[in-house]
């Protein structure tokens, strides 16, 4: 079973959002591959280390649906994980998003089509 799902991460500074992708690991809470958009981190160092950094978010999408989750960020060991209290709090809302869009999609494709 796969537990890994792709999220994007948004570093909040003072003026300014810088926004990434990663996989969250729904089992450990730890943030792999993150990819910044737009942001050379090797010229200017991890978001989370800029005097005007205030927090990180990330946010899980299905099908138009989105969940807003905190995210802590390591800026000595340059890693970004959610908590455990977060990590559990985020799977019941992901479950919800996921069992909502499916029954969706399915009443949708269950409708009889009008001509």
């Amino acid at each position: 079973m796969d537990l890994q799902v792709p999220i994007k991460i948004f570093d909040e500074l003072l003026e300014e959002v810088i926004e990434s992708t990663g996989m969250l690991d729904l089992a450990s809470g730890e943030i792999r591959d993150v990819k910044y958009i737009d942001y050379d981190v090797a010229e200017r160092g991890l978001p989370a280390e800029d005097p005007e950094y205030d927090f990180t978010s990330g946010m899980l999408s299905n099908n138009g649906h989105e969940v807003e989750f905190r995210v802590e960020v390591d800026a000595a060991g340059r890693k970004y994980s959610v908590t455990a209290s977060e990590l559990l709090e985020l799977k019941g809302r992901a479950a919800k998003l996921f069992t909502d869009s499916a029954r969706a999609d399915a009443a949708k494709k269950a409708a009889p089509k009008r001509r």
